[in-house]
């Protein structure tokens, strides 16, 4: 089969592999689609993986064409989406069913064999997250990952009729936030971005985005907000700049919601930390997904909303490739030749 293969930082080709053989309990499965997520750049361009050589790829979906255990031959066919995390099963965090909090994880993507390939090797049925919608398209079930990151943010945020909702950042998963925030009944929803060319392109999705580089976008921020009242910030940027816009915009006994990862040390101004006292914010971190039944499963959430077209995602696409130019596209990312919403290998292409 073909892969695409990360050799050492910037070595990254197409390149053909033995398909692996099945064992236990392990399933094959056909990839229909994978997306780049953010953390795949640098993971190709600067930071490396935990091993090599690996297939990343941690955001994608597929259909299961052979199984090890004959059991599971009745999921011969069935398309699903792929939750990535493998857990060990014997930490106390996994024993509660809190799989993100695991202490000896294994994952799909960065640690072992992802997605950006034509056939991956999925642990078990466990890791599925069926589609009963054959309208369903593999692109949209790719995107179940960061729906998934959105859902739990917003849901974080105790987000409830009526609540007025400010996303920072316009990429990807701030978009499916407040498309989330929406579906859970908020009032107001808007977000901030500093880019022209999200700014626009969230636009045309029917948004209301504002630029933070324009000189008083924090009073026509507030402006928007009925009584200048914003009950939840969702702080998607991870960047100083972010954290203290959250902190001046919230309103006392406001929720701000950290979703975004830190690029560098994240400092908040003085005047900003005395606001946080001075308004009793409350603040909550944000770590992946629940993927549990004992509570609410938010991936298979997210995959009925978009089966029965309650979240639409496939409209952020913006770039699809063939296997054979993922190397490409992600140059092009990197070096910021072409601006993104959300770019896909599919096999569609």
């Amino acid at each position: 089969m073909k892969a695409m293969r990360l050799h050492a930082i910037c070595d990254f080709t197409c390149e053909e592999v033995e398909l692996p053989e099945l064992k236990d309990d392990e399933i094959l499965l056909k990839v229909g689609a994978c997306g780049v997520c953010g953390s795949d750049i640098p993971r190709v361009f600067e930071l490396g993986a935990h091993v090599f050589p690996i297939t990343i790829g941690h955001e994608f979906a597929g259909t299961i064409v052979k199984t090890a255990n004959k059991k599971d031959e009745d999921l011969i066919g069935r398309k699903a989406a792929i939750f990535p995390l493998i857990p060990c099963g014997t930490c106390e965090f996994c024993k509660e069913e809190q799989f993100a909090q695991c202490t000896n994880y294994n994952y799909l993507g960065s640690r072992c064999d992802g997605g950006f390939a034509e056939y991956c090797v999925i642990p078990s049925k466990w890791q599925l997250v069926f589609s009963n919608d054959e309208n369903t398209s593999m692109e949209s079930l790719s995107l179940v990952e960061p729906a998934t990151v959105a859902q739990h943010a917003v849901r974080k945020a105790k987000i409830s009729e009526g609540s007025n909702v400010l996303i920072l950042g316009a990429g990807p998963i701030g978009l499916l936030a407040a498309r989330f925030s929406k579906l859970f009944g908020a009032g107001q929803v808007a977000l901030t971005d500093i880019s022209d060319e999200k700014i626009d392109f969230a636009k045309e999705k029917g948004f209301q985005v504002f630029n933070t580089l324009e000189e008083g976008s924090g009073k026509e921020i507030q402006g928007f907000f009925k009584n200048h009242k914003i009950d939840v910030v969702i702080e998607g940027t991870g960047s100083t700049a972010g954290l203290n816009t959250a902190i001046e915009l919230i309103k006392p006994f406001g929720r701000i919601v950290m979703l975004g990862n830190p690029h560098g040390d994240t400092m908040i101004q003085l005047q900003n930390h005395s606001s946080i006292l001075r308004k009793e914010i409350e603040f909550y971190g944000v770590w992946n997904s629940i993927y549990s039944d004992k509570e609410l499963n938010e991936w298979k959430y997210t995959v009925e909303m978009i089966d029965t077209g309650k979240l639409k995602v496939d409209d952020l696409i913006t770039h699809k490739v063939k296997l054979e130019d993922v190397a490409k596209l992600f140059s092009q990312i990197y070096h910021r030749e072409i601006t993104v919403c959300k770019a896909i290998y599919s096999k569609e292409v």
